[in-house]
């Protein structure tokens, strides 16, 4: 059997077990659903508690959900004592339902059935390209969520999920300015506007969107009221003029180039000459270093037909679409921020 030569390699001493545990991934997922659909987190709040009494405050079998624990806290999402108690770990306390930023909403949506498929199908993505998904469904994911509402929540309150984070990184290492206005286009429902407008007083801003999203925007607060309105329409033929900045977050790995070039067009047609446009996606390294933006990839090549880029990659789309980079800022979340002038 093949092993590392030392540990200091930072590769496993048994590289049968290692390829083989990587594999079954997909019971990882399954695990991690398992305890984010039955709310443990939730009820581990207060204290430890056994498999026991976890499983009659959730009406499962005890024996099998301790078994489902355990395996999640060979990897830090839980502990199990000593006396068989298991605790809230770091790693986990995001799952719960009642604290800020809970990334509840994301777990569900990410191992919904709908995307477990589609991530199945990556091997027809690689032979015959095209997004996975849509074999799945029968029509693209964005189609699909005007026709499925369940599917739309589920989407749309896991995409907030996993925005909270980006919003505030994104939030306080730019420097959006002082006044003006913000025109935040595909924002879904708002949190990156909110977090600006909440750190920058006399800032006012634009929620550009469809409608579900906007139905459930997070705009609402006394104090930014005044100071923001919502847009409905469609950022492939147009987006609201005069803003001073223009945000597209998590929108371009949404989309092939010459999809992103329509997007890029539209906001240039709206943009004087000057304004600065905001990027934000992950943006991919050299080399074979880990990087979420690489997991990422493959999950917009198998969901939405879309890609995360390079620098060098943004640079060229934006040139097409006419803006030029002037800088890649980095935040303390996943994505960073590229920032374009229009020309």
């Amino acid at each position: 059997m093949a092993t590392s030569p030392t540990p200091s390699t930072g590769e496993p001493r048994d590289l049968m077990t290692y390829l083989v545990e990587q594999a079954m991934g997909h019971l990882f997922s399954a695990a991690l659903r398992t305890a984010a659909e039955h709310r443990i987190a939730d009820h581990l709040a207060a204290g430890p508690r056994t498999a026991g009494q976890l499983a009659a405050a959730t009406g499962t079998h005890a024996p099998h959900l301790r078994r489902v624990l355990r395996y999640l806290a060979t990897r830090g999402f839980f502990r199990e004592d000593a006396v068989g108690a298991f605790h809230l770990t770091p790693a986990a306390a995001p799952l719960r339902t009642d604290v800020p930023d809970s990334l509840h909403p994301a777990v569900m949506m990410l191992t919904d059935a709908l995307f477990r498929q589609t991530s199945q199908t990556v091997p027809e993505a690689v032979r015959h390209s095209g997004a996975s998904f849509e074999r799945i469904a029968g029509a693209p994911l964005f189609e699909h969520l005007r026709t499925d509402p369940a599917t739309r929540r589920l989407f749309d309150e896991g995409m907030s999920s996993l925005s909270a984070p980006v919003d505030a990184a994104v939030a306080e290492v730019y420097p959006f300015p002082e006044a003006g206005t913000v025109v935040d286009v595909g924002g879904g429902r708002g949190g990156l506007l909110r977090a600006a407008l909440r750190r920058h007083p006399r800032l006012t801003g634009v929620l550009f969107d469809q409608a579900p999203p906007l139905a459930h925007h997070l705009l609402d607060e006394e104090e930014l009221k005044g100071r923001w309105r919502t847009r409905e329409g469609d950022f492939f033929a147009s987006v609201p003029e005069g803003g001073d900045v223009y945000v597209l977050k998590h929108v371009l790995h949404d989309w092939p180039d010459e999809s992103c070039l329509r997007i890029l067009r539209s906001c240039h047609r709206a943009m004087a000459t000057g304004r600065r446009l905001l990027v934000i996606d992950a943006v991919l390294p050299p080399g074979n270093a880990p990087h979420f933006g690489k997991t990422l990839d493959v999950a917009m090549m198998a969901v939405v037909d879309g890609r995360e880029r390079t620098a060098e990659e943004f640079a060229a789309l934006l040139s097409a679409g006419g803006f030029r980079l002037t800088r890649v800022l980095p935040t303390a979340a996943f994505p960073s921020i590229v920032e374009a002038v229009a020309e």
